[in-house]
């Protein structure tokens, strides 16, 4: 009798676990539930039960018996390293930096992998704190990085952006025109000023933030504007160039993580203070995290503008962030972080994934039309590589002229995929996770995207011999003199097919068979990139 009372109670338990995960899913439809990948649906639906179903000090007892089975993430509470979305792997030597494997392999997971959304959540703290449900909030993690604020006021009719060519000024806002109606600890607030930049932290555009008297979004005859739909600041890197401008969108997709939703119904405003014209070659991106189109923060000049909810994003060139001079662990690669980034940006931009023959390779070499880094014998390098019946070689020239959905739609179907030392290389983010990203030739900085390869997860190559390698001249920077990146380059071809060889062999052995599913699975990927 006790037993069957027992079967019963798991029985009721479970029905009544299933059913509030079906309530998570069903209330956060509209939160794009139904435009994640089906790589990720079991993900989300972990981290949405978790904001429902947990405080900062405890978690219900439902949502804990799901986490001992449920796929996670890893930042989650009571998230089991089983469940996690990947883990890193780290077969090298740490080179010092820690001292037993263990640590090592953590060092990298809060580095540079979820582990780190984890701690950004931790460190958030409140610097301005309501008193009533109806006040303002202002809360920021370490160095404010990441800023969340919610009834914020901001009175821009004195900012003069229409006559300013600085992007990042500081002196916008005075005493009074920035803040919200709550307790705020200014003490705290000063002291946030360790790691302040233009492109490091909110410090220095959230240093006026006063308390106000008035409740801004309630009384709104303090506000010319009233913003619902929530709204991402963003401070932007350039956004000409891949690598700078990845950095952008990758943090953003980081701050998601850690704000906790994935919605495209969201403002995305560009805090910049000038009125001179942003160049962006990556517009298309936008569209995988908003859904209407991107705005200035001089949109709101001469107004004054209450923001129910906002989000300060965290900055590209934040310290030991992601990924710009970030400092990368020697011996580790795999972030499931970066590779859920690249998933989640071919899945909502709709790139298309091919079938491949499981006999041939696909090879693409990005050509240069640019005066320097230029491959001076390309042509001889691409006929010897047609020689080989089981090689497919495309050579492309991935300039503005192209769409980037085109760009990425063939970087997305390449196996190998080559190039000098440029931004351009950042299309290996977009690789399968058993491609080979070939930087033909690293131009003397060798850490840059051998570091970003280990991030994704792809093997990486570069050039081995230097004597099998033609410097056109020295190199001519315009004002450092001799330079190995501002010259051009010929390549011996037994080598360059000996590389091309040990490329291929990773290929092989790590790319699933047509028959299984070749977009998720990492557990055929060789520890040795």
């Amino acid at each position: 009798m006790a037993r069957q009372k027992q079967i019963l109670q798991c029985r009721i338990g479970l029905v009544a676990s299933i059913a509030l995960l079906l309530t998570i899913i069903v209330a956060n439809a509209d939160d794009t539930m139904d435009r994640y990948s089906d790589l990720h649906q079991r993900y989300f639906e972990m981290s949405h039960l978790e904001r429902q179903e947990c405080t900062d000090k405890t978690c219900s007892s439902h949502y804990k018996q799901l986490s001992k089975k449920q796929p996670c993430w890893g930042y989650e509470k009571h998230c089991r390293k089983k469940n996690y979305y990947s883990y890193p792997i780290c077969p090298e030597d740490s080179r010092g930096w820690e001292h037993t494997k263990e640590k090592q392999i953590d060092k990298f997971w809060r580095s540079a992998d979820f582990g780190m959304i984890r701690e950004f959540r931790d460190e958030l703290t409140p610097l301005c704190k309501a008193n009533h449900d109806d006040d303002s909030t202002l809360s920021c993690n370490q160095h404010m990085r990441y800023c969340r604020a919610t009834n914020l006021y901001m009175n821009l009719k004195n900012s003069r952006m229409a006559d300013s060519r600085e992007r990042f000024r500081t002196d916008v806002f005075k005493e009074g025109e920035l803040g919200g109606h709550c307790q705020l600890d200014s003490e705290r607030l000063k002291s946030s000023d360790k790691q302040k930049g233009e492109l490091q932290s909110w410090y220095s555009e959230l240093r006026p933030f006063t308390s106000l008297k008035f409740k801004p979004v309630v009384n709104r005859r303090h506000c010319d504007v009233v913003v619902d739909r929530p709204t991402y600041f963003m401070k932007l890197d350039a956004g000409i160039n891949m690598f700078h401008h990845f950095c952008d969108f990758v943090n953003l997709y980081v701050t998601q993580h850690v704000n906790g939703s994935f919605t495209t119904d969201i403002n995305i405003v560009m805090w910049d203070t000038s009125h001179m014209h942003y160049g962006d070659f990556f517009t298309l991106t936008w569209k995988a995290f908003t859904r209407h189109p991107v705005m200035r923060l001089s949109d709101y000049d001469n107004k004054r503008v209450c923001f129910k909810d906002a989000i300060f994003t965290l900055p590209p060139r934040m310290f030991y962030g992601l990924y710009y001079n970030m400092p990368l662990i020697p011996g580790c690669f795999n972030s499931g972080l970066m590779k859920a980034f690249s998933e989640h940006i071919v899945h909502r931009l709709n790139i298309t994934t091919k079938p491949y023959d499981p006999n041939r390779y696909r090879i693409t070499l990005l050509s240069r039309s640019t005066k320097y880094r230029r491959i001076l014998n390309q042509d001889k390098l691409i006929g010897a590589l047609k020689t080989f019946w089981n090689y497919d070689v495309t050579l492309v020239d991935y300039t503005y002229q192209m769409p980037f959905e085109k760009q990425l739609e063939i970087t997305h179907n390449t196996d190998i995929f080559i190039g000098m030392h440029g931004s351009g290389l950042t299309h290996m983010l977009f690789l399968p996770h058993w491609g080979v990203a070939f930087e033909i030739y690293n131009c003397e900085d060798e850490g840059c995207y051998y570091d970003l390869a280990r991030l994704r997860g792809v093997k990486y190559l570069t050039w081995e011999k230097k004597k099998y390698l033609d410097q056109e001249d020295e190199g001519h920077h315009p004002t450092l003199g001799a330079h190995a990146k501002f010259t051009n380059y010929g390549f011996n071809i037994i080598e360059f097919l000996r590389l091309i060889e040990k490329g291929v062999k990773h290929v092989a052995a790590n790319r699933p068979k047509p028959d299984v599913d070749n977009s998720r699975s990492d557990a055929s990927v060789k520890t040795e990139l």
